[in-house]
Order: C-alpha cells, then sequence, then structure tokens
C-alpha cells in the first residue's frame, strides 16, 4: 500500500512526530487532496491536549488545508482531479439530519472537522468529504488560502452576520491569529475600527492592518475608552478571555452586539442588568460552511485582505506548533508541503 508523510500525536499532549501512513483511497463521496499548505490554528492545541469529546488517537491536526485533489471516491460529481480547494473546521455534513434538512449545515449533528472525527492536514495527503470542499479562486495562493479555511471564515461570517452597517464603530477584541483578520474584514467593509489589545506591542501592526484606533486594555478601563470615542456596534470577541470580553460591555452602544468566536470554557462574568436597559445581545459564533469559505476567499481577493503568515515546511510541524504554546508564533504559522 503506498503511503505518505503525517504528523501524528500519539497520546493527549504527547509531542508531535513525523512519520509514514498508509495512503487509504477515498470511498463514496470523498476525494483525497495533496496538501500543499496547511495553517496552524490556536485550537489544534485543544485537540493535542485531548480536550474535545470522543477523540481517538493517534491524531493528526489540521483544519486549515489548501491542496489539489488528486484522487476521486465514488460519486463525487461536482469536482474533479486538479481542482485546487480549502477545507477548514467546516469538514463536511451529512445532509440528513435535522439542521441540515433545515439548511444550517455548521450544525450538522454528524458534523466532521479535520483533526477530530478524520485525519487533519498537517499530512502531505488528506481524505475529506466532497461537502467541506471549497473552490480557491484564481489569485490566491494555497498557502495565502489555507487560513481562511477557519481564521479567515470564523471572523469574516461573524461580522457579515451583525446589524453593523458601514459607517458603524466595530471593535475587534484581540490582534491575534484571529483578531489581525477582524480587523482588516472590519476596514474593508466600510467600517470604523477599533483595535483592542494588551499592552502597546501591537499598537503599530494595528494600524498597519487598518484600525483607526487602538485600545490598551492595560493601561484603560475598556469600556470607558469604547464610549469616549462614541460607543460601538458591535465587539468582536477574538480573545479567548471572558474577563477581557466582559470588559467591553460597558461601550456598546443601545441593541449592540458582543460576539464570541474566542475559545475559552471562563463563564462570562456580565449581570442580566448590564443587557437588559440597552438591549445587548451576547452571540455565539461557529465558524462557517464550505460556501462560506468560498465567499470568504473571493472577499479577500476584492478587499485585499490576507492573513499574516510565516511558512514553515511540514518537517517543521513541531517546531510551529511548540511557537504557537509558547506564545511566539506569527500571526499565523503556515505549514507546506
Amino acid at each position: 500500500m503506498a503511503t505518505h508523510r503525517a504528523v501524528q500525536v500519539a497520546s493527549a499532549g504527547a509531542a508531535l512526530e513525523l512519520t509514514d501512513v498508509d495512503t487509504v483511497a477515498p470511498g463514496r463521496g470523498e476525494v483525497c487532496i495533496k496538501v500543499s499548505a496547511c495553517g496552524i490554528c490556536g485550537t489544534d492545541a485543544h485537540f493535542v491536549h485531548g480536550g474535545f469529546p470522543d477523540m481517538t488517537w493517534p491524531l493528526t491536526p489540521g483544519h486549515e488545508i489548501a491542496g489539489t485533489i488528486a484522487e476521486l471516491g465514488e460519486g463525487v460529481e461536482e469536482f474533479a482531479v486538479g481542482d485546487r480547494v480549502a477545507v477548514g473546521w467546516f469538514g463536511g455534513n451529512c445532509n440528513h439530519c435535522d439542521p441540515c434538512r433545515k439548511g444550517i449545515f455548521i450544525h450538522c449533528a454528524n458534523a466532521k472537522v479535520p483533526g477530530w472525527q478524520y485525519p487533519g492536514g498537517y499530512a502531505e495527503s488528506v481524505r475529506v468529504p466532497e461537502t467541506a470542499l471549497a473552490r480557491i479562486p484564481a489569485g490566491l495562493s494555497d498557502a495565502e488560502a489555507a487560513p481562511m479555511g477557519c481564521a479567515g471564515v470564523t471572523t469574516y461570517n461573524a461580522l457579515r452576520h451583525t446589524r453593523a452597517r458601514a459607517g458603524d464603530r466595530v471593535a475587534i477584541l484581540g490582534v491575534g491569529g484571529l483578531g489581525h483578520l477582524g480587523v482588516q474584514w472590519s476596514r474593508a467593509m466600510g467600517f470604523e475600527t477599533i483595535a483592542i489589545a494588551r499592552g502597546t506591542e501591537k499598537a503599530g501592526d494595528a494600524k498597519k492592518l487598518g484600525a483607526h484606533h487602538y485600545i490598551d486594555s492595560t493601561s484603560v478601563n475598556v469600556s470607558e475608552a469604547l464610549r469616549t470615542l462614541g460607543g460601538v456596534a458591535v465587539v468582536l470577541a477574538t480573545a479567548g478571555n471572558s474577563q477581557a470580553m466582559a470588559d467591553t460591555v460597558g461601550g456598546l452602544l443601545p441593541q449592540g452586539e458582543l460576539v464570541t468566536i474566542g475559545v475559552t470554557p471562563e463563564p462570562l462574568p456580565i449581570s442580566p442588568v448590564q443587557l437588559i436597559t440597552p438591549g445587548l445581545s451576547i452571540i455565539g459564533h461557529p465558524s462557517g460552511t464550505a460556501k462560506d469559505v468560498e465567499e470568504t476567499m473571493h472577499f479577500a481577493l476584492l478587499s485585499g485582505v490576507r492573513a499574516w503568515i510565516d511558512e514553515l515546511p511540514l518537517e517543521q510541524a513541531a517546531e510551529g506548533y511548540a511557537a504557537l504554546e509558547e506564545g511566539r508564533a506569527h500571526y499565523r504559522t503556515v505549514l507546506t508541503a
């Protein structure tokens, strides 16, 4: 049987090791992708440490995948060998469960996430369902496309589903792997954009990314600073810190929205009285489907928005992952074949 190289984690918290694994032919409704790029996402750390239910080992992480279809399984009709495709957090849906029958595929009861329900993209080859595939447009490289499957679509899709309109003030909490894209999308959508982060280290980058204003959350009361600027219609909370999210609520305008995409298990320290009189909403936003990823990449081409990436070869996956865990990573690290 043919083999390919893949990064595996033998058990929860174990080291990332590059090894040879069997290349399995795609089943019905699946394709095999020759991976050329895969982003390293903060959620990968939750996978590596066994932070999700029903995980199986060994595990191959990676849910920001870009590459070329190398083989088609039976029944695949909408894609062809040689097509350039991306696969993100949305790794396929069943089309049979109640959420799918209602058309809300992102909430599929049998959803599949690369690196969780099947081996992910820290590999030379990956087998995925056809329903997970997003076509990469000409003009976007595979390395540029890969982060759009998770970081890109999550931030873009969250912002475009808010009630904010061009000219409204929007704050992005956190200027990291998600937030640096959120700032760019916000500016491209015509919002007066406010970046919020700890310290002054990110201030220069925030302005380069398109922020009109920068708030150092360590030196001021964030809600007061937002009110001084006139208040905001939306806070997109990309930082996985519940207290930091709560600290923005007082800066929301009436009927404002706090949209949470930064992952943390800690409860939000927000009281109903803070929400009721101004009619505020707190919303959890779950990434986007393959079609949403396609639309994200299309808007990236129109707007010039790109993830700021460092590229590393697959052989250095453990090094790139360690940089993420230790806080040394660039905004997005992308493994390339």
